[in-house]
Parts: C-alpha cells; sequence; structure tokens
C-alpha cells in the first residue's frame, strides 16, 4: 500500500541574496508550508500588510530576492525497509527552484502550475534529512529569460510571459504585484513498493437516456513486472480487469444503469456519482483513487446561421443561456483561499442568479475544491490555459513546460461535470490582430503553436469529452480562404472594452453579439472595505492611498467621464463613493438586459469580473473583503430567471419579456406611463405567454412609449409582480427630488428585516449596511419604489441595537441623492 506522509513542519525561509533590508537580510523566519514568503515575513512581524495604503511600493523588493526555504524531517529504519520506492512530491513550488536533499540536487523546477515528483531513494536516509527549496527572484529570472527567448508584445513592464508563473503576480490593471515566492502547494513523501496509481482519467458519458457510461483510462508505475489487477466501483457496479506483467496501461469501462443526469443550476439537480478504483497484486491493495462524476452532456453549437456563427452552449441537449462572471485569483496570494473561502465566493455566485464562471487565463489553474463545489452547486466552469494578453515564446524552455503543464492540469480537471470549455488563451487571438503584434514581433512566435495545435492535441489525447476553443474572444470558422476577425460581433465570442475606455454605457445597445465573454465597468469597493486598506486624511478620489488602488490606466478619468452624463459629480468622498458605485450598477443592468433580450440569437454574457483579489477599486462585484457591491444586486436582479425589461427599438420601446425557468410564463402584461408622483398618464395591457427559456418582445403602443415630459415621466411594465422600468431622462436631468422613505424595523432570524415606505419617486435605493458593520450584508438592493410603495429587506450580521442606523442617508442610499444638491 502505499504510504503518505506531509512534509509541512519545521521550515524556515532566509534571503539566499538579493536587496532585502536588515533585519531580514539576517532572519531565519519560521515558514508555513503551503505558503508564501509575504505572509511568512507578514506573520513575523518584519513587512506591513501589503495590501493597506502604498505597501506594495515598499515591498516591491521582495520579489527581486532569492528566497531559500529550510526543514529537517525524520525517517526510520522500518520506512526505509517498508517500501520499494521513495517520491518527495511538490504540487505546486512557485516558481524557479532548485531542491535538494541532503546537499544533493534532487529538482530543477521553473513552473507554478505544474507539478514534480522525484525519487529520492538515493538520497534519503534513516535519521534526519534534509530538504531544502532554494527559490531565485522571479523578476531577475523572468527579465533574464526575456532577453533570452526575445522580448514580447504585452501591456504590462514585467515580462511575465517569460516565466511560467501566474501573470497578474506581476501585477495587473486591478492587482497588486506580489511577485512572490514559496511552496505555495503541498510537499509529501510518498513510499510504495510493486506499483502505484501514475494517473487516473475518468469520462463519463450517456449512453442514451437510462444508462451512464465511465470510462476510465489508468496509468501506473512500477517497480516491479508482476501482474496487476485494477478494480472499478460505480454506483453499486464493479468491474475488474488484468493489467499483465510489465503493461503499464489500462482503459476500462462502467455501464451504470438508471443514472440521473447532472444539470446546470436552474435547470435540474445535480446528482454526482464517486469511481472509486484500486489497484491490486494478488489480492493486496496497492493504491487507490477516487474521483466523482456527473452523467451529463456537453455541446457548443457553432453551426453558421443567416447572421454568422453562433456560440450556443447544450447541455444534455438543451439550449442553456449562459449567465456568467469572469474569475480572478480570490486572494492575490491563493494559499489563504481554502475550501471554505472558495464555498462562500461560489454560492455567492449562485445566490447572484449565475450559472457559470469563467476562470481567467492569467491568473491560477483553481485548487480541485473549486471544481468540486462547482460540480455541487451546478455552476459551469470555462477554464482558460494561463496565457493572458500577451505574445508567448513558442521555443524552449518554455515550450516543454507548457507542454507539461498542460498535461498536468487536464488530467486534473477534466472528469468534473461542470468544466465545459477549455480555451487557449485570453484575448491573444484578438492582441496579434489588432494591437500592433505582427509589426513589432518581427517573425518571432506569439503563442499559435500552443492554441491551435498544442492544447488540441493534449485534450483530443486525454480529455477528448472537454470542448475547446482556441481563445477568447474566438470566431469559429475561420479559415486561410474565411478569415474572420478574432472579435468579430457575429461570429463566436467577444470582448466589448471600448464601452469603458472610451464611450458611455448606454452604447452597450450598439451590440448585438453571439455571445459576449467579458465586459465591464468600474466602481470602489465597499465603504468597510475602503476605508479599512486606505488611511489617508483626507481620503478623497484623488488621495495618495486612492490612487494606489486604482490600478486601470485613467481608472478616475475614465469613472468621472461615465457618471457625468447620468448624475452630477458629487463634492464630498461618501458620496462620490456611492455614485461610482451605482454607474458601475446600471452599466452593468443596462448591458445584461439589453444582451439577454436578444436571446437566442446572443447566447451568454460573462461579466468582468466576480470577485476581486485585494482591497482595490476594480470591476469586480464582490470586493477583496468578500463583501457585495452594488453590482452583485444588478447582477442577480438582471439574471433573474424572470426578468421584465423596456429595451429601445426601431425608434419606438419594447417590453421584453426573458422567461430563463422551466415553466411557460402567461398573463397580461400591463404597460403604463406615469408620472413621479405615480399618475397614470396611459395604460395599455397585452396578454403574453412565453415559452419556458424565451423570451417575448411586446411593442409598447405610442400613447404609452411617448413623455409629455422627459424629465418627469417613466415607463412601466409589469407581468406577475414582476417589473421594468424606463425613465426618458437621464437622472441628473430628471424631476426626481429628495427621498422621502420611512425606516420600520423588526427582528428577523438571519438579522433585522427593515421595511421601507416610500413618500415620492425613490430610485435604486440600496442599504450599505457595512457602513454600519463590515460584515451586514442586504438580501435586495437597487430596488426602485413608486410613491406609496413599499419594500422589507433583510440585513444579515446587523443587530436590533445597530438597525436605527439604517435610517442616515449615508447607509440608505438612492439615485435620488445624486440629483438633489
Amino acid at each position: 500500500m502505499r504510504l503518505t506522509r506531509t512534509v509541512h513542519d519545521n521550515w524556515s525561509v532566509s534571503v539566499g541574496s538579493g536587496p532585502a533590508p536588515e533585519p531580514i537580510v539576517s532572519a531565519v523566519v519560521p515558514a508555513s508550508v503551503p505558503g508564501v514568503v509575504h505572509l511568512d515575513l507578514l506573520a513575523a512581524g518584519l513587512i506591513p500588510d501589503p495590501y493597506l495604503d502604498d505597501n506594495e511600493s515598499a515591498l516591491a523588493w521582495i520579489g527581486l530576492v532569492d528566497w531559500h526555504y529550510r526543514t529537517t524531517f525524520a525517517v526510520t529504519q522500518t520506512e526505509m525497509a517498508t517500501s520499494a520506492r521513495h517520491d518527495v512530491v511538490f504540487d505546486g513550488l512557485d516558481t524557479v527552484a532548485t531542491v535538494r536533499l541532503n546537499g544533493v540536487v534532487i529538482a530543477e523546477t521553473a513552473n507554478q502550475h505544474r507539478t514534480y515528483r522525484v525519487d529520492v531513494g538515493t538520497s534519503l536516509v534513516v535519521g534526519e534529512n534534509t530538504l531544502e527549496v532554494l527559490f531565485r527572484s522571479p523578476v531577475r529570472y523572468a527579465n533574464e529569460q526575456s532577453v533570452a527567448l526575445g522580448v514580447r508584445q504585452r501591456p504590462y513592464p514585467l515580462p511575465y510571459d517569460a516565466i511560467r508563473k501566474s501573470a497578474c503576480s506581476f501585477g495587473w490593471d486591478w492587482g497588486i504585484k506580489t511577485t512572490t515566492s514559496g511552496i505555495w502547494k503541498p510537499v509529501r513523501l510518498e513510499s510504495w513498493s510493486t506499483a502505484r496509481l501514475a494517473s487516473v482519467r475518468t469520462q463519463a458519458g450517456v449512453a442514451d437516456a437510462a444508462t451512464g457510461v465511465v470510462d476510465i483510462d489508468i496509468a501506473v508505475e512500477r517497480a516491479g513486472d508482476e501482474p496487476l489487477d485494477v478494480v472499478v466501483s460505480v454506483a453499486g457496479v464493479t468491474v475488474s480487469a488484468e493489467l499483465a506483467a510489465g503493461d503499464t496501461t489500462l482503459t476500462a469501462s462502467v455501464a451504470v444503469p438508471e443514472v440521473d443526469l447532472w444539470w446546470p443550476v436552474g435547470y435540474g439537480a445535480q446528482p454526482l456519482y464517486d469511481v472509486d478504483v484500486r489497484l491490486e497484486a494478488s489480492g493486496s491493495i496497492l493504491d487507490e483513487a477516487h474521483r466523482r462524476v456527473g452523467f451529463r452532456t456537453i455541446a457548443w453549437d457553432s453551426t453558421p446561421d443567416d447572421a454568422g456563427t453562433p456560440f450556443v452552449l447544450k447541455v444534455n441537449g438543451v439550449p442553456v443561456f449562459v449567465k456568467g462572471a469572469n474569475w480572478i485569483p480570490d486572494d492575490a496570494f491563493p494559499v489563504r483561499v481554502d475550501r471554505a473561502r472558495y464555498a462562500r465566493r461560489l454560492r455567492q455566485a449562485r445566490d447572484a442568479n449565475l450559472n457559470l464562471i469563467r476562470v481567467w487565463g492569467g491568473g491560477i489553474y483553481e485548487a480541485d475544491d473549486f471544481y468540486d463545489l462547482a460540480d455541487e452547486l451546478g455552476l459551469l466552469t470555462w477554464q482558460d490555459f494561463l496565457f493572458a494578453c500577451a505574445a508567448y515564446a513558442e521555443e524552449e524552455p518554455l515550450r516543454s513546460e507548457i507542454e507539461a503543464e498542460a498535461r498536468d492540469n487536464v488530467t486534473r480537471i477534466a472528469h468534473h461535470p461542470s468544466l465545459v470549455l477549455l480555451t487557449g488563451n485570453n484575448e491573444n487571438l484578438w492582441g496579434y490582430e489588432d494591437w500592433g503584434w505582427k509589426l513589432r514581433l518581427d517573425g518571432k512566435t506569439w503563442g499559435a503553436y500552443y492554441y491551435y495545435e498544442l492544447f488540441p492535441a493534449v485534450i483530443a489525447e486525454l480529455a477528448p469529452g472537454v470542448p475547446y476553443a482556441p481563445g477568447s474572444p474566438f470566431s469559429p470558422g475561420s479559415t486561410d480562404e474565411r478569415p474572420l476577425h478574432p472579435n468579430d460581433e457575429q461570429h463566436g465570442t467577444m470582448h466589448i472594452w471600448d464601452l469603458w475606455n472610451q464611450k458611455d454605457w448606454p452604447h452597450y445597445r450598439d451590440y448585438t453579439p453571439r455571445f459576449v465573454a467579458e465586459f465591464g465597468w468600474q466602481g470602489p469597493p465597499t465603504w468597510s472595505t475602503l476605508t479599512r486598506s486606505i488611511s489617508d486624511d483626507p481620503l478623497t478620489p484623488e488621495s495618495p492611498g486612492m490612487v494606489v488602488h486604482q490600478k486601470a490606466m485613467e481608472g478616475n478619468v475614465k469613472l468621472t467621464n461615465g457618471l457625468i452624463p447620468h448624475y452630477r459629480l458629487p463634492e464630498d468622498m461618501e458620496t462620490w463613493h456611492w455614485a461610482m458605485q451605482l454607474n458601475q450598477a446600471d452599466a452593468i443592468t443596462t448591458a445584461l438586459e439589453h444582451f439577454r433580450s436578444f436571446a437566442p440569437h446572443t447566447a451568454g454574457a460573462i461579466v468582468w469580473q466576480l470577485n476581486d483579489c485585494w482591497p482595490v477599486t476594480s470591476w469586480a462585484a464582490i470586493d477583496g473583503d468578500e463583501h457585495p457591491k452594488p453590482l452583485f444586486y444588478a447582477l442577480r436582479n438582471a439574471f433573474a430567471p424572470r426578468v421584465v425589461t423596456i429595451q429601445p427599438r426601431d425608434g419606438g420601446f419594447v417590453a421584453a419579456v426573458l422567461n430563463d425557468s422551466a415553466d411557460e410564463w402567461t398573463g397580461d402584461l400591463r404597460l403604463t406611463r406615469r408620472g413621479y408622483d405615480g399618475t397614470i398618464l396611459s395604460e395599455h395591457v397585452d396578454s403574453v405567454a412565453v415559452a419556458s427559456r424565451g423570451v417575448a418582445t411586446v411593442q409598447i403602443p405610442d400613447a404609452v412609449a411617448t413623455a409629455g415630459d422627459d424629465g418627469s415621466e417613466l415607463i412601466v411594465a409589469e407581468l406577475s409582480g414582476i417589473r421594468g422600468l424606463w425613465f426618458f431622462g437621464e437622472p441628473r436631468d430628471s424631476a426626481l427630488e429628495a427621498p422621502r422613505v420611512s425606516v420600520a424595523v423588526a427582528e428577523h432570524a438571519d438579522g433585522v428585516a427593515i421595511t421601507l415606505i416610500a413618500g415620492n419617486l425613490v430610485r435604486e435605493l440600496t442599504l450599505l449596511a457595512d457602513k454600519i458593520a463590515p460584515d451586514a450584508v442586504a438580501e435586495e438592493g437597487l430596488v426602485t419604489l413608486l410613491p406609496g410603495e413599499s419594500t422589507t429587506i433583510v440585513v444579515r450580521g446587523l443587530t436590533a441595537a445597530q438597525a436605527p442606523a439604517v435610517s442616515h442617508p449615508s447607509v440608505l442610499r438612492s439615485a435620488n441623492q445624486l440629483v438633489v444638491r
């Protein structure tokens, strides 16, 4: 039987060489494994928190230092004699390292994204053993490799493209630069005899409506040549197969009758089945492996149609409108993200009515817990290979490292039922076409081999059931005879960034993409996160700490330019903060309702981005302290199973009724034009029947659609208590008055229930409850009330004694406050 023990104790870290300050240069610091050097130095009190104020720049020296990790562990004579083989296994080293055991070099590594297994039988001794991992400065190594490989195009100064390390650890337009080093995943000593399971790949399919099939591909590593038995069990069905003497690979198949299908959230249940694999010799168990699978079929339909090339996800043959968000590492030090934190984030995603998470290509391949939880929650996953916004060399040593990491990670994650797409890169096909790369590369390689040859071949070999796209964005069907731009609106996937960078957000309605995989608008983090991480006095949008925590090029200029067409620019910081958060929510609401109204022509929308990795002004819906921003409520509202939205079309207006539920939606759609005082000025009723997973559009009659006064009238479309609103005038040009809202508080099992009663028209009421208690969260937000209407919002994490503070105008926020001076 394989014997495994972790080697996580008694580690220390010290400076090897580089510009470390005293007293760190001479310190031997206790080290956590798994861990990274920043967190060890922070725990020892030797550096300040990198996330606060401008500590990022004060700690830039860490990435220029070589760091040495060291531990000792004991091995007994019995342990040594019991097994024929002894392997040291590193699940992840960040990044360029020399590994020594008892002074003997056992490995040289240069890839954060792969595993390393080393036979140490000739170096391991009975008694005390010394294990050392000597890390090179990632910044200096990347710079050296950039020169050796040839400088290539990228949007940021440091050459993250020349090293197989998380690109965003070198800093991004939402991310802190860490360029850290460390043993960031588990390390263990594995001892075994005869044979072990080197890899186990499972692929679950559906043979017919009632029968599931699990195909298992097994590779073994041998320390002997005797015959072996492989036993596979799934849902009470067991099959056995013999591995002949000397053979190292075996394929088996298990048919499982009467299986239940796995579905994404909102489409059905998520039944999961355990697959148990045993490797035996003469009846003794040598090794075991366990996987969980779900039975479903996956396909992306890109059959050309009259409008271009669609990109439609089908699960079990059923088209699924993708309601997604992009995912970045949830902490700039990913080692701090444990299963509980993954669970909190992914549950927030599901609560926001998302059904897909795209793991962006500038971060990491997430831990097994991420994919396990996605399987359980019914959240589809789309995993980029780790290439982002840059040209990548196809020469050695990168070429071999990239193949090794692809094989490692495809093998590790491909069995998950939630995984519906592997993608070659983020924006590199687009960059090659549009960002001047062709001229500046001057004939150098840029990554095409990986995207068009290597990755498809690896997937065909290791995970033939997982769909693949060469990049995001990408236009399927492009050929030399029929070249398609990779970011073509009418073909495949599209990224839309000209609005944030150059235009106003109503221009989202200028696009009708087949599938939009990235688009976003910035907003600051929650107030409690902002004031915890920045100690500027006074705190202003342009104060030093705020500038450090705004990484986008001209980010604050774009925030201002994007606000003023809609709201007046506030003079005080707290109102500025609210204005920018609300404008972010408005921008994404506009985009999502527009895109959904064009389904099935538009088959999905993936917002940039779900989460943050530290406290920062960014495109995220959930900030670096895990707190939801108003954008979170915008996602939940716009991605709700049933939505009524009013959209401008062909010089008039339509009410679009969006039904992403399993049942037909029927009823009377009531259309009214009203004054801000609630008076009905015109009315029309239409009977509608919207098919399951369907969209219906109803033309709004001119009498309702034509305002007498743009600044004081709106359209209301309501069906089954769900309504959409259209305001003819921008808030800043309207007759909105100061909000008159009465507040009533009641105790609730989850906190307190806040009932809000509107004395006048109040737009987008939102409780910024974190201002009262940092962990307080309102369950609803962005609620518009007509005069006399009320709503009750449960606030978790708030006590009855704290609840009266919700009526303070800095907590009880509305769009009205941004109009009335």
